[in-house]
């Protein structure tokens, strides 16, 4: 679907990123998220569509705040988003005011209570995660930046080719359905089942971390795998990672914002990756605690807080400290949650249904 198309059947639209946090300095960018109900062929046909994130700023349209930072999710997308309790989407059902509304918009928003769960522990815990990775990646490419790209014989694996990302894939992709299958139906098994399946992303565990050693010989004997090629299996992992770690210092080194890239080398951490593991941790706590999305943290309170995190005021240390603090926090809120354990998906498929049919075609 073309620009046009989308602007027309979009039933909501909000300015999100900093300044919709209220968190934006003079520079911040705009950015804008929404969602639109595809048309007829999308829903009765072949044509498939998620998303809209590009040709905002080669098509024509009607909504000239619209541009580059832009991304309107179809309404099937978003629901099922929505319903997974993902961060970014779950807001976007809580801000105060909207730069574009249709009734159809607001019949969605009336119904947003119903995508809150105890799931936005995992989530928002998952997401403030990923912030304090990226974090701690740059600190550590800051401090110890890598020499040399890395090379198969480092990992003792000059006789034997290693392993492509893709073959390994394939083997933990048989891995992790081995160990699925084996514990799917033991009943005293059925919490780490859950845990593996649901709580966990174990199949992105598995894939990002090389196997330890202690796993070896359990994995050697489920798969019924050689000695070899368990060594090579583990060998390509580390060597994969290695790489991978290394292309990425080579690109965030060369797309680096100048600005940016002079607080983190003042500070030693990358601010703005704090400020939002801040903000995302302490957010999943106000779900778990109020049920209910505070978007905008000036109504929260914390906005300078966060702002100083942003500036750098605070140290490596003193954020880690925070971010500590705020994990337990989540877990206790999460055990007195009164929340509803997951989502009611049918009447998500209900609501979807009903506003798809409202909208028309």
């Amino acid at each position: 679907m073309n620009r046009l198309d989308v602007e027309n059947r979009s039933i909501l639209i909000a300015l999100t990123g900093s300044r919709g946090y209220g968190l934006n300095t003079d520079t911040s960018d705009y950015d804008y998220r929404g969602v639109f109900v595809a048309t007829k062929p999308y829903y009765l046909g072949f044509s498939k569509i998620e998303q809209k994130d590009r040709g905002w700023t080669s098509e024509p349209g009607n909504f000239n705040y619209l541009g580059r930072d832009t991304c309107i999710y179809e309404l099937r997308k978003f629901l099922e988003l929505s319903a997974d309790n993902n961060p970014n989407i779950l807001e976007m059902l809580w801000f105060k005011n909207y730069v574009h509304l249709t009734p159809v918009g607001e019949e969605l928003l009336r119904h947003k209570q119903m995508f809150l769960s105890t799931k936005v522990k995992h989530t928002y815990a998952g997401y403030g995660y990923a912030q304090i990775k990226k974090l701690e990646s740059h600190r550590r490419w800051l401090l110890q930046p890598p020499t040399k790209k890395p090379l198969p014989e480092d990992f003792d694996l000059g006789a034997t080719p290693p392993l492509t990302v893709t073959q390994v894939n394939a083997f933990l992709e048989y891995l992790y359905l081995l160990v699925r299958d084996r514990i799917q139906f033991l009943e005293p098994a059925q919490e780490l089942y859950k845990l593996l399946m649901a709580d966990i992303d174990y199949k992105g565990v598995l894939k990002q971390y090389a196997l330890p050693e202690e796993a070896l010989e359990y994995t050697k004997k489920i798969t019924n795998s050689s000695d070899n090629f368990i060594h090579v299996l583990q060998k390509s992992q580390q060597y994969q990672n290695a790489l991978r770690e290394y292309e990425n210092y080579q690109q965030w080194k060369k797309n680096r914002n100048p600005e940016r890239a002079a607080l983190e080398a003042k500070v030693g951490y990358d601010a703005k990756f704090a400020m939002q593991a801040i903000r995302l941790l302490r957010s999943g706590i106000e779900i778990l605690t109020t049920q209910q999305v505070i978007v905008d943290r000036r109504e929260a309170g914390d906005t300078e807080e966060l702002l100083a995190i942003k500036r750098g005021d605070y140290n490596y240390d003193q954020v880690m400290a925070i971010a500590n603090q705020l994990y337990q926090g989540l877990d206790a809120a999460y055990t007195q949650s009164k929340l509803p354990k997951s989502v009611d998906r049918e009447a998500v498929n209900q609501l979807c249904i009903d506003l798809v049919a409202q909208q028309g075609w």
